[in-house]
C-alpha cells in the first residue's frame, strides 16, 4: 500500500512539474477554476484543453482545476443570471417563477437565450479579476512547494 502511494505522488508531482514554474502553474489553475466556473454545461473541459495547448499550458493542471471548479459551475448559474440581468436592466430578475419554467415554449426558448446570455456576459465579467486574484494568491503558495521550488531555480 506504501509503495502505491509514494508512486501515485511521483506521478502527481510529475504531472504538476512538467517543466513550469510556480508563477505559470498557478496561472494554469487558476484559469482552469475560472474557466470551470463557465456557465454552460460541457463546456468548460473542451475550452481548458483548447487553451491549455493554444498557450502551452499544463493540460492535467488545467483540468484538474476545471474538475474542482465543477460543483461551482452549478452553484452559480442563477448568480450569474441575476448579476447578468442587473448589468443589462432589462428583463426579469430570475427566480423560480420565471418564464424560463413557465409559460409557451417559444417564450420559454426566448427566455432561456436571454438568460444564458446574461450568465454569459456576467461570467465574463467576474473570470478576469478571478484569474488576476487566484493567479496572486497561488504563486507564493506554489513556490513553497518543494517539487516546483526545485524546478523553478533551474
Amino acid at each position: 500500500m506504501e509503495k502505491w502511494t509514494t508512486v501515485a505522488k511521483d506521478r502527481v508531482g510529475g504531472w504538476l512539474r512538467m517543466g513550469v514554474s510556480p508563477r505559470r502553474l498557478a496561472l494554469t489553475l487558476a484559469l482552469g477554476f475560472a474557466i470551470g466556473c463557465f456557465p454552460m454545461f460541457g463546456i468548460p473541459t473542451a475550452l481548458c484543453a483548447v487553451i491549455a495547448m493554444a498557450f502551452g499550458l499544463n493540460v492535467p493542471a488545467i483540468q484538474a482545476a476545471n474538475y474542482a471548479a465543477m460543483p461551482l459551475q452549478f452553484a452559480l448559474i442563477l448568480p450569474y443570471m441575476r448579476l447578468g440581468g442587473w448589468m443589462f436592466s432589462s428583463g426579469p430578475q430570475y427566480g423560480l417563477k420565471t418564464p424560463v419554467l413557465t409559460g409557451s415554449p417559444l417564450q420559454m426558448l426566448c427566455a432561456s437565450g436571454n438568460a444564458a446570455g446574461y450568465a454569459l456576459a456576467a461570467w465574463l465579467v467576474v473570470a478576469g479579476p478571478m484569474v488576476l486574484l487566484l493567479t496572486f494568491a497561488l504563486t507564493p503558495v506554489l513556490q513553497k512547494v518543494p517539487l516546483l521550488a526545485s524546478e523553478s531555480g533551474k
